[in-house]
């Protein structure tokens, strides 16, 4: 007859700490997607005005700094922000 042999089997082990649902980002990423959104409305903003209610008077307000360049930058950094945000990798 052929002897029996048992496997020894290692227990179950219990993970200490509960299962939480797995987010496709961290803290750190949300946080940054937030403040690159803040940046692209503040941008957009910024943009806002610059018109006139007279048709036949020009406002030269339209090409000031702050709708030809601040604002556009402010959105390019918001744009910026938002891909490193979602390119980061969570920490562990």
């Amino acid at each position: 007859m052929a002897k029996e042999t048992k496997a020894k089997v290692a227990p179950a082990k219990k993970e200490a700490k509960e299962h939480t649902a797995d987010l496709a980002f961290g803290r750190e990423n949300y946080r940054l997607l937030l403040v690159g959104l803040a940046l692209i409305v503040a941008g957009f903003v910024l943009m806002i005005g610059g018109g006139s209610d007279d048709p036949k008077v020009f406002n030269e307000a339209v090409f000031n700094f702050q709708r030809l360049t601040l604002a556009p930058l402010l959105i390019l950094a918001g744009y910026v922000i938002e891909i490193f945000a979602i390119m980061k990798k969570p920490k562990d």
